[in-house]
């Protein structure tokens, strides 16, 4: 894996174990990222700040807010983020996928997909659970992954049937290596064929421009110097970034400069 931090976002039901693998993925990513640290998000650790009593659902958007407002600034400080939060609406998660949009980042959907009776279960066995209900409510509106292609989880598992998570978590970081060497290589392939194009703009603007001003009388005694001003422009300006309108405009300005002539 490059040495570049990104950000995990867990999805599943209350009680399916999410935290326990957030606890397990964190001390792994550690080891395989020494020079990087790993934040865990939990937004219940917001919310018991809000509400330290009891629940109060019209704090809910504060706490929503805070945990974005917490994931985006633990990225940009350079961290791997784990999101462990139900992320249950495919608009949560394209919250997520946002914030790591706008930093540049990679992001990774992986599913905690323990089944409802199970996650019932270990509820019950929790000091304080949910109540069923809810568990109920959040699994009939829960979003399948099934409307966007980044949307699909780069991992699924039910944490009822794993006998060795440090083993399911190791393929997982040769399954997010793996991944992210893809999308590198896709993103070189992609920026060479942007300056293979913008090269090929860059050559034909400047050369139909000299062919059009050497037609002028005024430069025909001066067509060696504006073809080698050309090279000299091309070679300088070779693999930027700028637009069709920016290269002839700042041909225009360097051709002007360098004769020391009126041009229109």
């Amino acid at each position: 894996m490059q040495n570049k931090n990104f950000l995990i976002c867990l999805v599943g039901l209350p009680s399916s174990g999410k935290t326990t693998f957030a606890n397990a993925l964190e001390i792994a990513l550690k080891k395989k990222f020494l020079n990087l640290d790993v934040k865990i998000i939990d937004p219940d650790i917001i919310r018991q700040k809000l509400t330290p009593d009891n629940f109060d659902p019209e704090k809910e958007q504060i706490v929503r807010n805070k945990n974005l407002e917490t994931i985006k600034k633990e990225l940009k400080r350079g961290y791997i983020v784990i999101s462990d939060d139900l992320n249950y609406y495919s608009s949560m998660r394209q919250n997520l996928k946002g914030i790591a949009d706008s930093l540049k980042l990679n992001f990774f959907i992986i599913h905690i997909a323990t089944p409802l009776d199970i996650c019932i279960k270990w509820n019950e066995k929790r000091g304080v659970p949910i109540p069923n209900v809810v568990i109920n409510k959040i699994q009939e509106k829960f979003d399948n992954f099934n409307k966007y292609n980044w949307e699909r989880p780069i991992a699924k598992y039910d944490l009822s049937v794993i006998s060795d998570l440090n083993f399911k978590i190791k393929e997982l970081l040769d399954r997010l290596d793996n991944k992210m060497t893809s999308i590198n290589q896709k993103l070189i392939k992609e920026r060479i064929s942007i300056t293979n194009r913008y090269n090929e703009n860059l050559d034909k603007i400047t050369r139909n421009y000299i062919g059009t001003l050497i037609l002028n009388p005024v430069f025909v005694n001066l067509k060696r110097k504006v073809i080698k001003l050309r090279k000299s422009y091309v070679k300088t300006y070779k693999n930027k970034n700028y637009t069709e309108e920016e290269i002839l405009k700042n041909f225009k300005a360097y051709i002007k400069k360098n004769l020391n002539v009126k041009i229109s």
